[in-house]
Formats: C-alpha cells, structure tokens, sequence
C-alpha cells in the first residue's frame, strides 16, 4: 500500500467535488468575476472551489500548510457575494456519503468559508507538507466553455509527491485524439500520481471514486510526427518561439491550444507529445500551483519535465518558480532533442 494512500483519496475526492461545484457554476454564473491586482479574472468558481478543497484538506490534515491562488479580502468587502458563493459551496457535495465524510462534510457558515480560503496564505518553501492549489486553472478557458483544471499537489521538504488534476472538459477515453474542441458525451476525468508509483486516469463521478487506470506516455520514434500543446494566451507563452521550434524539428501538425494544466494531462496519456511554454518576458515568475501537479503526471508517466535551461523545475522556493524560466515536458526518449532546439531558438543561434 502507498505511503501516501490517505492523502492520495483525499485529494482525488477534494479535486471531485469542487470540479462539480465549477460545473454548476459555469452553467449559472459563469460570466460573473471579479479582477486581481494582475488584472486576470477570478470568478465564482475559484472562491467556491478553494473553499471546498482546502475545507477537506485542514479536517483531514490540519497541521499542513496551503499555498493557494486566491484570497478573501475582496469577498470581505462585498458580503452579498460571500453569500452568493456559499450557497453554491454548501450544496456541493458527493452523492456518496462515506466520501463526502471523508472530506469533513458541508463547510458550516461563511465565515468558515472566508477562513478556509484565507487558509490557503502559506508562502511555500523547502521544508514541511505544502499542499499547492489552483481552484480554477485556466480561468479564461473556464469563461468561454474551453478547457480548465481543478489542481492540487502535496509537496514535501520542496519534493512533489502526490498530484491531482481535474478536468471537466476532457474526453474520459484517453485514446482520444489531443483536440482543444469541447462538447459532447464522455467528457471529464481525473489524472492523478504518486511518486514513484505512475499515473493513473479515472473517469470524474458525482460519488465514490471510479476505478483509476495506469496511463503513459506515447512513444515518440519520429519526432516530425510529434503533436505538441501550448497554451491559448500569447502572454503566458511565446507562440512565435514555439512555431520555430516545431519548423527546426520538423513538425508540421499544427500546435492544440489549450488552457490550464489539462495540457499536462494530455501529454500523459499519450494524447499529445509535447508541451512548451516558454517565456514571454525575463522577469516572469511561473506560480507553483500551475505546474505542481501535472509536472508529477507526467514524470510519473514516463516524460521529463524540465525548465528552458534543462533544469528540473524547483518547488521549494516559495509561492514561485523564481529558479525556472519555461517549461519543456516531452517524452524521456526524445526531451534532450527537444531541449537543444529550445535553447538555439531562446539564445537566437
């Protein structure tokens, strides 16, 4: 049995049920945000689903530290809002009664629900359990019905250890051609690892867990017949970069755009090859809960996953990847090749 077997379950049920609560939300309040100091959106559904998630995280393991996206002062100040979202987070819960009583049940007020987001304050760092947590990963995506990610990771002594991802707008079969549509039947689905242990996908429920199933990634033994993933945004990664890097290796399938961690979770299960995101300007600092959990995934599936200078992206600095510039994430066999053609096109030779 897995040393981490408690804080796997947790986690799996924790990312379950705020990603039901972001469905509802998309489908009656979607178009209700609000803006951050960055001026990105934050909506209902990051509130609701920190508040759901750290909840379960602090009755099942109160001595933990959270480093999450979002904080309460806004919602503080606007109580009318506080209350809209904790009538959506009281009745978010699994239809199976012993999960949901893993999780400790509903949170009880609001103001429990202010102090569970509040809770979420840690500054991270290299020593001790951290847990780091995206609500809402791919907030954009989330807003106009694209992909999006439920995100969280156990981070010990600055080591990933466990990492969840869940992603409503992601085909269940991971056979599935890597495609940024969305729409249908048999969508949504949980990625997850362990140290040590692979990756594993499960089809996302209302209750119980659903058996998970061990994913890897594909191989790739012509590297022009690679399919890579980048992000949607032109500010969170050089397109132009990257359609350089595809032209010097070759490539000539078209790049999928999509939001959020999901893409990780692709490359996971072999629906695509390759994920690039590279740095649109030198003093950009990627946050840790952007890529805690799906850094896991795909090592545990086989992949490297490595900054823009080949160096294993370092989560125990704080609240960001201040040591890391980019990610490249591709399968073992062929990231060095990939890796040198990053670093030509970056350093301009």
């Amino acid at each position: 049995m897995s040393s981490y077997t408690h804080e796997l379950q947790t986690a799996l049920l924790a990312v379950q049920r705020a990603t039901l609560l972001t469905q509802k939300v998309f489908h009656t309040h979607a178009k209700g945000t609000l803006s951050k100091p960055d001026h990105s959106p934050v909506t209902i559904g990051d509130f609701g689903a920190q508040a759901l998630i750290i909840s379960a995280l602090r009755h099942n393991f109160p001595s933990d530290e959270i480093v999450g996206e979002e904080e309460a002062s806004s919602l503080r100040e606007n109580p009318s809002l506080a209350e809209q979202i904790f009538a959506l987070v009281k009745e978010s819960r699994l239809e199976d009664a012993e999960a949901e009583g893993l999780l400790g049940g509903p949170v009880k007020d609001v103001e429990a629900m202010l102090r569970a987001i509040d809770a979420g304050s840690s500054g991270g760092g290299s020593k001790g359990r951290i847990w780091a947590l995206d609500p809402v990963d791919g907030t954009k995506g989330f807003l106009r019905g694209g992909q999006y990610a439920v995100c969280l990771a156990l981070i010990m002594d600055g080591d990933v250890k466990v990492g969840v991802l869940g992603c409503p707008n992601l085909p269940v079969d991971d056979a599935a051609e890597l495609s940024a549509e969305v729409g249908g039947e048999g969508r949504g689905v949980l990625f997850a690892a362990v140290q040590g242990e692979g990756a594993t996908s499960r089809p996302l429920t209302k209750g119980k867990l659903s058996d998970g199933k061990r994913i890897a990634m594909k191989e790739v033994k012509d590297i022009t017949q690679a399919t890579f993933c980048e992000s949607v945004e032109a500010a969170h990664s050089s397109h132009g970069d990257q359609a350089e890097i595809a032209k010097r290796l070759g490539i000539t399938h078209d790049s999928v755009r999509m939001d959020s961690q999901a893409k990780y979770g692709s490359i996971a299960r072999g629906a695509g090859d390759l994920y690039l995101r590279l740095p649109v300007r030198k003093d950009y600092e990627e946050k840790i809960w952007d890529h805690a959990a799906g850094e896991l995934i795909v090592r545990e599936a086989g992949g490297e996953v490595t900054d823009a200078n080949g160096k294993r992206l370092d989560f125990g600095i704080g609240r960001t990847l201040k040591s890391n510039k980019g990610v490249v994430a591709a399968p073992k066999a062929v990231h060095e090749t990939v890796l040198k053609v990053v670093k030509e096109v970056l350093s301009g030779t």
